[in-house]
């Protein structure tokens, strides 16, 4: 699994046009799952993610997780983070795990932040969305379950 997090100021998802997702400050979280991924791992990952301590505190440093500053979470699948691109100019996807289980697994997902008390908001699995953020920093973080 593969989690790649930016602090963020605001993050929205548009799809076909309407709102599916829109967050004040905390996180946007693009989620890619490989083919090995499962609940256990998922559960792991949410668990790094909620106490992941990036936000700064009052003397600057990076010290305050998502709870910390009551911030929310914009959670938006994404399948191209298992892109290989080491050979050839056409990246391949055969690391990426994709249809029901994905999607099951991207569900479980954000059920675990939400079961943590957090606020999450999502794209639509599968659907072309268009991302708008406002990146604090920019802090930009990858977080892998290998």
């Amino acid at each position: 699994m593969r989690l790649l997090v930016q602090t963020v100021k605001n993050a929205s998802c548009l799809v076909d046009g309407k709102a599916t997702g829109a967050i004040d400050e905390g996180y946007l979280v693009l989620v890619g799952f490989g083919l090995d991924d499962n609940e256990e791992v998922v559960e792991k990952m949410a668990d790094k993610l909620y106490k992941l301590r990036v936000f700064e505190d009052d003397q600057g440093k990076m010290n305050l997780s998502i709870d910390d500053i009551k911030g929310d979470i914009l959670s938006i699948s994404q399948f191209t983070l298992y892109a290989d691109t080491k050979k050839g100019n056409r990246p391949s996807f055969i690391e990426a795990l994709g249809g029901d289980k994905a999607l099951s697994l991207y569900l479980y997902f954000n059920e675990c932040l939400k079961a943590k008390g957090l606020k999450v908001e999502t794209g639509i699995f599968g659907a072309h969305m268009l991302i708008t953020s406002t990146n604090i920093g920019p802090k930009t973080f990858i977080l892998e379950s290998r």
